[in-house]
């Protein structure tokens, strides 16, 4: 920046200063606020531009004379006041730092706060006017709260409608058992931290399934929900998430390509750079029948960023993916019981031939020639159907000479004796631990059967877990557990991967987007514990409704591969709403409705400090004036967000009604003993 640069910044500094009202300076006198100078030029605001005028350099930099006439440059007047270089110390600042950043250019890493989002629910009539045509979309509405709020805000909390679901039915209880299965329903976050003390430390596997932010999810975000709103959301969740986790835990979080590259350094922070195991691709659609919208590939992949808690501690597990019969295996043992230097092996397609009385004739042509005229010009597509089923019947007698990797001398020496002995097996000792190996003709033999695992109680032909999961169909899963989500669902085959990959029986699955339920209906069948946290309501279709399916015995998704014929239990427990009752209330009232309770909340002890109360009270005309959705809007903006629910040091307040069973279950749940 040139010292001409600075020094008009520093006028304009100085200028703003000079404001009669003096609006444009925090109360210490030092920090500018920005925002406040911005709104302020562009209503046009005459005591701005009278003092802009009073500066010859600003004059003409920010007025144009038209015949006479000076006209404010309000564009090029907002653009100098928002760049970073309009700080003083912006230089210093950006000069060695890199980092995510939010709306006001501070750096998410050295703030601690919270963007609070629940949910306000609309229904809008789209197209049409039959009931197919009546879509719901979410909206949330998100609030940035300082960090004096913040320690209040998170504090535990109360619950209430505390029951116990069996396959016999539901009770009432007070009572919270340490391997209990838990469903909550209320905001994540404030949910997240009331069971911090239980499970800090103690949760094994992680997976979250959090909005995508595109603008088109099932969830739909007020003011475009935009980047750095969105990263202070995750990140306010994800440090819990962190803290929940056991160091032999990990982290599985499934977005879309819109927030991939902001995600992944968000995370490096909170969990390491070294603790990024894998950014899995996942293939979640066909490209069949999609429209061509826009040009360029179709979009079929999402991602899910795998961190481990501390990846020394993190017990990595072999896993086998189901695959087609590999055609480098083509041949076949015919003597397996002799000793192996007489073993004699044959080409598995001629073994095949023979099986089904094809005459081989004197070449491969003349076989293949006779292969056709028995069984048609589909021949090559049923030798090798055949050829594949017979492989996998016979896995330990098929094999394939393959090139070892790191032989060692001993190996290599004998391997260049095999090239002049042809057709003869050669017997060594492994030094990898197996009792001996097989080298024929210049290779290895490698044995079909290493690729054949038992999977869901049939022998299937595998190879090892990769990167790229493409082997998961996403095809008839609306109906899985019995509850149907039109966006979002994901299938349980994918989820039990995840959960099988990262726990053992009976170690705790945490998911706090849980959506339709189908971490928490795997981890049941899976005999995993687990807790679950949601905060909107999806009715027929909601997790609770699922996991009651999953204990009577549901047969959607993998219960027939588990062998799950239902039983266990869970407990449901919400969140204990105070002023959260007037979020719920704003949500379906008509304009009406709106108009009382604007009268009703500014009378209530809930009206956040930050706003006038008597302003509020003088204003009630004006709010009638607005439209139905700015008056939700504004009647939820000014609700105190540390009132939503009922804190568990407040519950002995007679004035909020907590019940003597709610105060058992508080003090089980948050016992001294845990």
């Amino acid at each position: 920046m040139t010292e001409e640069r600075k020094g008009f910044y520093f006028e304009l500094l100085e200028l703003l200063e000079q404001d009669p009202e003096k609006r444009f300076y925090a109360d210490n006198g030092k920090d500018l606020l920005r925002n406040k100078v911005y709104e302020c030029a562009m209503k046009m605001d005459k005591d701005l531009i009278k003092l802009l005028l009073s500066n010859d350099r600003m004059k003409e930099k920010f007025f144009t004379d038209i015949d006479g006439t000076l006209v404010f440059d309000k564009t090029a007047f907002g653009w100098a006041i928002n760049n970073k270089a309009f700080l003083q110390d912006s230089y210093t600042r950006f000069k060695n730092t890199i980092g995510l950043i939010d709306s006001k250019e501070q750096f998410i890493s050295s703030k601690n706060d919270v963007v609070l989002s629940f949910p306000y629910k609309d229904c809008v009539l789209e197209g049409g006017q039959t009931k197919e045509d009546q879509k719901r979309g979410e909206i949330f509405y998100n609030e940035l709260l300082a960090p004096d709020d913040v320690d209040r805000l998170l504090a535990p909390k109360v619950f209430t409608n505390m029951k116990r679901y069996t396959k016999d039915g539901e009770d009432s209880i007070t009572e919270f058992d340490d391997k209990d299965n838990l469903l909550i329903k209320g905001n994540n976050l404030l949910a997240l931290s009331s069971i911090l003390k239980r499970y800090e430390g103690r949760v094994k596997c992680i997976y979250i399934d959090p909005p995508y932010n595109t603008g088109s999810d099932s969830f739909n975000y007020n003011d475009n929900f935009n980047h750095s709103s969105w990263l202070v959301f995750m990140r306010n969740r994800i440090i819990q998430a962190y803290n929940l986790l056991s160091k032999e835990g990990g982290l599985f979080v499934q977005i879309d390509y819109h927030e991939l590259g902001y995600l992944i350094p968000l995370l490096d922070e909170i969990f390491g750079k070294n603790n990024l195991v894998q950014i899995i691709s996942v293939k979640t659609a066909s490209p069949a029948g999609f429209k061509t919208v826009n040009p360029g590939p179709i979009d079929v992949t999402e991602y899910i960023l795998f961190y481990a808690k501390d990846r020394n501690c993190f017990d990595f597990k072999k896993m086998y993916v189901p695959t087609s019969y590999d055609s480098n295996y083509d041949l076949y043992i015919e003597n397996p019981d002799d000793n192996p230097e007489n073993w004699k092996l044959e080409k598995l397609y001629n073994v095949i031939y023979k099986m089904n009385g094809i005459e081989l004739g004197s070449t491969w042509q003349q076989a293949a020639k006779n292969a056709q005229a028995k069984w048609g010009d589909y021949w090559k597509i049923i030798r090798d159907s055949l050829i594949a089923e017979f492989a996998l019947q016979n896995a330990n007698r098929v094999v394939s000479i393959r090139d070892p990797q790191k032989p060692t001398q001993e190996l290599k020496a004998l391997m260049e004796r095999s090239k002049t002995e042809r057709d003869k097996v050669f017997v060594y000792n492994k030094s990898d631990g197996e009792e001996q190996g097989y080298v024929i003709n210049g290779g290895a033999l490698s044995f079909y059967s290493k690729k054949v695992k038992n999977i869901d109680g049939t022998p299937t032909s595998t190879e090892l877990l990769t990167d790229l999961w493409q082997d998961i169909s996403w095809d008839g899963i609306a109906k899985e557990g019995g509850v149907q989500l039109k966006n979002g669902k994901k299938p349980e085959k994918l989820l039990r991967r995840i959960i099988e990959l990262a726990t053992k029986e009976s170690d705790i699955v945490l998911d706090f987007h849980v959506g339709s339920g189908t971490t928490c209906a795997v981890a049941h069948k899976l005999n995993r514990q687990y807790i679950g946290i949601e905060q909107l309501n999806y009715n027929d279709n909601d997790s609770l409704v699922r996991l009651i399916n999953v204990l009577s015995g549901e047969q959607g998704g993998i219960s027939k591969s588990v062998n799950w014929h239902g039983g266990g239990s869970f407990v449901y427990c919400e969140l204990k709403e105070l002023n959260h009752k007037y979020i719920d209330e704003i949500q379906v009232a008509d304009d009406n409705k709106l108009n009382d309770l604007y009268k009703e909340i500014t009378d209530s002890e809930f009206i956040s400090y930050k706003a006038d109360i008597n302003k509020l009270k003088e204003s009630e005309q004006d709010f009638k004036e607005l439209s139905t959705e700015d008056k939700r809007s504004f009647l939820i903006q000014v609700l105190d967000k540390n009132l939503l629910y009922v804190n568990y040091c407040d519950m002995e307040d007679e004035d909020l009604a907590v019940t003597e069973e709610e105060k058992a279950f508080a003090r089980s749940f948050y016992s001294e003993g845990v």
